[in-house]
């Protein structure tokens, strides 16, 4: 008979985890050569920097076949450092920077050497689908906070649900999945937060790369957060490169030693030649990103302007990213369905389309709808095409 399980375990997965069903079916039935068009995931269709391919293959050819250090190669780590000071407009050292296995990788990370079990900390609602599970896994408990309209941070709402047992606040900004970036009053509102009660802050800035217009704003640079704050960040979005699993964590020095140690007896180092390739899409593909914004901006108003075109839907125009959110909420009501989830089966169901149900983000977002842009202009034009079918069958 097998032994229980340790109780952590049942954290593992967090409430958003039965999402992604939707997409397992989705990429199912595309298996099976049906013609599904998967929206239900942010992986960039395109691929990965020329740069970043040819240094990996060369380091491999070369015998680049052996551990490499558990905190990051020293050029890898500078360029990281590079790169998020210039994002954050704030001063990053080689010895702030901790090389991971993607953002994912450096949230969970992170949460291990920040909060003990039973320290609750803070989540800007909607939430990625994970963040749940990767407190979970740490003991710590998430308390959601509700946005404001347009799904904008709300700095009042996260000072009334600080208690005695706040030990940490977690956001993303650009966000995922609405792409709303927060500006410099609402970072140094919650940085204010920070500093008054004494928190960690853990900062998801996967897309910061990707901010359609101006400049990313990080809360790394509001005065006095540096201290406390832990960005996470990769190339999977900005460069094309999510297989890769090339990310880091920037942290004062305390938290990059605490992760080296975390890394020693999880991780053991990312692969070399992963590392070098990482290096080379920094130093040598610095204009991929631009690229990537352009293209997904360009698709964000394609699919804005669908949905304006369609009777019953609404969305917020997001800022940044990769995702545009829809508002289904209007037409469920009127077909008689039941929840967004219902609508999202459907349209796989009917036509083909597989988008993410907004319920999983939390429940600012229950009666929404996640929509990826990561497939070509030609095929975005279809998936809307089909969604305006699906809603026209449900209300004819």
């Amino acid at each position: 008979m097998t032994p229980p399980l340790a109780e952590r375990a049942a954290t593992l997965g967090g409430p958003g985890a039965a999402a992604w069903d939707i997409h397992r079916r989705g990429m199912e039935a595309r298996a099976r050569g049906e013609d599904v068009i998967v929206l239900s995931v942010g992986d960039p269709e395109e691929d990965s920097p020329a740069a970043a391919v040819d240094a990996a293959v060369r380091a491999l050819l070369d015998g680049d076949h052996h551990y490499a250090p558990v905190a990051g190669r020293r050029a890898l780590r500078g360029a990281i450092a590079e790169t998020v000071a210039r994002q954050t407009e704030s001063p990053v050292t080689a010895a702030q920077v901790m090389v991971l296995a993607g953002t994912q990788n450096a949230l969970f990370a992170s949460a291990q050497v920040l909060f003990d079990p039973g320290d609750e900390v803070i989540v800007c609602d909607p939430a990625y689908v994970t963040y749940a599970a990767t407190l979970g896994a740490a003991g710590a408990v998430p308390v959601p906070v509700a946005p404001l309209d347009g799904f904008r941070p709300d700095p009042e709402g996260v000072e009334r649900a600080v208690t005695d047992r706040t030990r940490g606040l977690l956001f993303a900004s650009p966000g995922n999945p609405t792409g709303v970036a927060f500006d410099a009053d609402e970072l140094a509102a919650l940085g204010k937060i920070a500093i008054a009660h004494d928190l960690w802050v853990l900062a998801d800035e996967v897309y910061a790369g990707l901010v359609f217009d101006g400049a990313h704003r990080s809360i790394r640079s509001v005065p006095g957060l540096v201290d406390r704050t832990v960005v996470a960040g990769s190339l999977s979005k900005s460069h094309a490169m999510t297989g890769w699993r090339a990310g880091w964590a920037v942290a004062p020095e305390p938290v990059v030693e605490a992760l080296d140690l975390l890394g020693l007896a999880m991780l053991y180092g990312l692969p070399g030649f992963v590392q070098e390739g990482a290096t080379s899409a920094l130093r040598l593909a610095s204009d991929v990103p631009t690229a990537m914004r352009d293209r997904y901006r360009r698709r964000r108003d394609l699919v804005v302007d669908a949905v304006g075109a369609i009777d019953g839907l609404a969305t917020v125009r997001p800022e940044a990213g990769m995702f545009v959110m829809i508002d289904v909420s209007s037409i469920c009501a009127r077909a008689g369905l039941g929840s967004s989830a219902e609508f999202a089966d459907g349209l796989l169901e009917s036509v083909g389309v597989s988008v993410l149900d907004g319920a999983a983000f939390g429940s600012s977002t229950d009666g929404w709808l996640r929509l990826s842009l990561c497939v070509d202009d030609d095929r975005l034009r279809e998936a809307m095409a089909r969604v305006d079918s699906y809603v026209g069958s449900l209300v004819d």
